[in-house]
């Protein structure tokens, strides 16, 4: 769920964000307004409607994947990155005969890696740590499918506390374990892509 949730996160959040900013279209502002809306409503504010949203792929990991795609915090982010790009750079590759496509893999992406390390510790940890969520989708129904904070929790019920108390403590601190490494791993990156954007005085 985690490793999907990043790979489908990056690439949609990046793609839609240069439609909107460097491509010129009709209702683009308002494509962009849509989404930064939904940074003011929480997850909990949402979950019933989401819960009918899902009905007929509840209990299955999609259902925890999907929801994740509409990220307004990581569209925002990335626009501020896109818009730092000289139009110039981009007018240049146009002239060398590359078409959009192009531009953007080869130019835009390369260039926002701030932010690209930015969506991956943002997008990792948000599906790695959930339990609400992830307990009312996939404890919908009948499911043996179960997140790691669903799993874990899984092991405090009162007939299983007494057999899996060790494992659940181990389990708690190997959940920390690749959060602690990919954050130390890209540090620099994730700094640099915080504070993208921001006024220099």
């Amino acid at each position: 769920v985690t490793v999907a949730t990043i790979l489908f996160t990056l690439l949609l959040s990046a793609m839609v964000t240069f439609a909107i900013v460097r491509l010129k279209w009709r209702f683009s502002g308002v494509v962009y307004s849509i989404f930064l809306l939904g940074l003011m409503l929480s997850i909990q504010a949402v979950l019933l409607p989401l819960y009918v949203m899902l009905k007929g792929i509840l209990n299955t990991y999609w259902a925890l994947i999907l929801p994740a795609l509409a990220n307004g915090l990581t569209l925002f982010m990335f626009t501020q990155s896109f818009r730092d790009i000289p139009p110039s750079l981009l007018e240049a590759a146009r002239i060398d005969g590359c078409n959009e496509a192009m531009i953007f893999w080869k130019i835009v992406l390369p260039t926002s890696k701030p932010i690209i390390v930015y969506t991956i510790i943002s997008s990792f940890l948000v599906p790695w740590m959930d339990f609400v969520f992830a307990k009312m989708i996939l404890n919908a129904g009948i499911s043996a499918n179960y997140t790691v904070a669903v799993g874990l929790y899984k092991m405090l019920e009162k007939g299983l506390i007494n057999t899996y108390f060790t494992q659940f403590c181990c389990g708690g601190v190997l959940v920390s374990i690749p959060i602690s490494i990919l954050f130390m791993i890209m540090q620099k990156f994730y700094v640099e892509g915080v504070t993208s954007g921001a006024v220099k005085g």
